[in-house]
């Protein structure tokens, strides 16, 4: 037995222990989420956590620990049609996040660094810097493979296998298989069995995730191909069509033949030189050869409804609240997105500026009657030529909108003041490329 086999032997009573499981469950709490199937919250667990942590660690130990159902809950996808997401009871999501600890040291550092989703130290920005280094290399076409329902069709056995090649406790083997085992509870009721896949919504899903993937990165690496991979999102790099269509065609053979998961024809294509569509962003290059990093064309049309949805027409609330729940959403957008270079930035602009439009329909319904909005706008300070323009003008709220009155009552300055500008946040961060944006010298 190696070294390493010999240390993973004993690894269950890592997982039990008492410091791992409180552990987990603080990062389960912090998480949040929803009630599994037994309708137990996150809070009512946590409060039960003295009686419910040395029972845990008993059934653990004693090998008859039985995971519950898992709730299979339905959201749309953006490119249509819906996801399966399975919410597990929170007692569940305690044991994964204490698998998760215990195995992740063990396996995250033998990943490809061109693996980048839901590792420490990894993420989209580093996805994004090693496909800009591949094209900045000339490797400008690139092969996109979109794998079928990836996490309902992983094959446990193969999946389990890959675990035993690091992990010598065949109890922490039988722990995952019942957990890759639990029914799952349809929302209309309906008990099924689970013979394959990994569900997405639990702790441990991504790690399982990368550990299967893994074997198609050392297929990769071996054959040499330049690649970059976040969770079941990877594209090859290559440097002209021909070989493009090659690679495709041997990927494609090796995971259906080996990996037994399904490629997405439809999905799956060889892209034109610099035209790279990769977790949200559109990849290019400038005039200069510069490599641009921008907004995909699907990203703005999910923003554009996301917009909408917080800035109904019928919202009952205070124009406040709406902003606060506009910059809540806007931050944590920017945070993603702000890996685009100056190309990008027109896109953040018309955010904005569609954004605040929005907010100025919303505040001309919100006064209901026309000699209402007419006072309204005398007390911001409109003229009352500009004002009645604006209140009594039969054209519709969305016209109006763009009107000198509402303007003058709520400049640009005025949302600085109380929500988050995606233009600005970018201008903070680069404030160099800003000034030469305003001197209209980027895009010449």
């Amino acid at each position: 037995m190696t070294a390493w086999m010999a240390d993973t032997s004993r690894l269950l009573e890592e997982v039990a222990s008492a410091s791992n499981l409180a552990q987990a469950l603080r990062n389960v709490a912090r998480n949040k989420g929803a009630a599994g199937a037994d309708g137990r919250s996150i809070g009512e667990v946590v409060e039960a956590a003295p009686q419910l942590l040395p029972q845990l660690q008993r059934e653990l130990l004693a090998g008859t620990y039985q995971p519950g159902d898992i709730r299979r809950v339905w959201i749309p996808k953006s490119g249509g049609g819906q996801r399966g997401l399975g919410i597990p009871n929170v007692i569940d999501r305690w044991v994964q996040q204490a698998l998760l600890q215990v195995l992740q040291p063990i396996f995250d550092p033998t990943f490809h660094a061109s693996s980048h989703g839901f590792r420490p130290g990894c993420g989209a920005q580093t996805a994004i810097a090693e496909a800009k280094k591949h094209l900045a290399e000339g490797f400008s076409i690139t092969i996109d493979i979109d794998l079928s329902k990836f996490f309902d069709r992983v094959h446990h056995q193969r999946l389990l296998n890959r675990l035993a090649q690091r992990i010598a406790d065949g109890r922490i083997l039988k722990l995952v298989h019942r957990l890759l085992k639990a029914k799952v509870v349809l929302p209309e009721g309906v008990r099924i069995d689970t013979v394959e896949g990994v569900p997405q919504g639990g702790p441990l899903s991504p790690l399982l995730s990368n550990i299967v993937l893994d074997e198609l990165d050392g297929e990769l690496a071996r054959r040499g191909h330049r690649f970059v991979r976040y969770a079941d999102d990877f594209s090859i790099f290559v440097n002209s069509e021909r070989a493009g269509c090659r690679v495709m065609e041997s990927v494609r053979k090796f995971i259906e033949g080996r990996l037994r998961l399904v490629v997405n024809e439809d999905k799956s294509s060889v892209s034109q030189p610099n035209d790279l569509t990769f977790l949200g962003f559109q990849l290019g290059k400038n005039p200069e050869g510069e490599i641009t990093v921008t907004i995909s064309a699907r990203t703005k049309q999910r923003m554009d409804t996301r917009i909408r949805e917080l800035t109904p027409r019928t919202w009952g609330q205070s124009v406040a609240k709406c902003l606060d729940r506009v910059s809540s959403y806007l931050r944590g957008w920017f945070g993603y997105f702000r890996l685009c270079t100056q190309e990008g930035l027109r896109s953040f602009g018309k955010f904005d500026a569609h954004i605040r439009r929005r907010v100025r329909a919303l505040i001309i319904r919100q006064k209901k009657r026309p000699r209402h909005l007419f006072r309204y706008l005398l007390t911001r300070g409109v003229s009352r030529g500009s004002a009645a323009k604006t209140a009594f003008e039969r054209r519709g709220i969305w016209h109006r909108s763009i009107s000198r009155g509402i303007h003058t009552a709520f400049p640009n300055a005025w949302f600085a003041e109380r929500l988050v500008s995606l233009e600005a946040a970018w201008a903070r961060l680069h404030p160099v490329e800003q000034v030469l944006y305003k001197q209209g010298t980027l895009f010449e």
